[in-house]
């Protein structure tokens, strides 16, 4: 098993949900955790106190990850103050609900720029201080809807498949130097993304989910705590956490 202890993580949309369940995760393990936000700077700054109330390191970190320049000064900012970033999980998402013919340029501009060009302006960050070293691990969260098709939301879908074939082109580009990038590939997760779900609408997605309920965000924490930490000898993989959703 990785040992975590002094590493410096990222994890993008780390405030909340899935992302702050990763951080309480990593800082378990020994990592020094930047807990980057766009918005919710109160949420970030509560989980970190949660976290060093429980004798973890972390810190938040502000930063738009879907915006190039702001990626870029939020990965020296973090190196500024711990050192380079041994641990990149990417997970902030974004998606739209609205029918291909009814999503407007935005909507599709958003859906790309949160979910697939951030993963690329932080690996792309990050990369070159892990090949110096010659050691590193990237996590992109994908989602079930990277694998399979998703009515109304054409960006997400899109940006999801798109993040899964990035994963599989770094992780080949990155192997030589002892970087392993892989995708954990949650499906339908208790957060804030699912909160608004009307009954109906909850009851038929369950009726897709073999397992028939609701992962916690725990359950896909543990997941990306094995791939960051276990998985030694993995790459350019995906791993599903949805229940058996994406079977086919």
């Amino acid at each position: 098993m990785l040992d975590l202890t002094g590493q410096v993580a990222l994890v993008s949309g780390g405030s909340r949900g899935i992302g702050a369940a990763i951080c309480r995760a990593l800082a378990a393990r020994g990592a020094k955790v930047a807990v980057n936000y766009r918005s919710s700077e109160a949420a970030a700054t509560s989980l970190c106190r949660e976290i060093e109330a429980a004798g973890g390191v972390a810190q938040p970190f502000v930063g738009d990850v879907g915006d190039s320049a702001q990626v870029t000064q939020l990965v020296a900012a973090v190196a500024h103050t711990w050192g380079p970033i041994n641990v990149l999980v990417h997970n902030a998402g974004l998606q739209h609900s609205a029918m291909a013919h009814r999503m407007s340029d935005q909507q599709w501009r958003e859906s790309l720029a949160v979910n697939l060009d951030a993963a690329f302006y932080l690996a792309r960050a990050v990369l070159p201080a892990m090949r110096a070293a010659e050691a590193g691990v990237v996590v992109f969260i994908a989602s079930a809807s990277g694998s399979i098709a998703q009515a109304g939301a054409a960006g997400y879908v899109a940006a999801k498949h798109g993040l899964i074939g990035l994963t599989k082109a770094l992780a080949l580009e990155s192997a030589a130097k002892g970087i392993r990038v892989n995708a954990v590939s949650p499906g339908l997760t208790d957060t804030d993304m699912v909160a608004d779900l009307s009954p109906d609408q909850r009851a038929g997605l369950l009726g897709m989910i073999p397992l028939r309920r609701i992962a916690s965000p725990d359950e896909v924490a543990a997941t990306v705590d094995w791939v960051v930490r276990g998985a030694t000898y993995t790459t350019g993989n995906v791993f599903h956490v949805g229940g058996g959703v994406a079977m086919g």
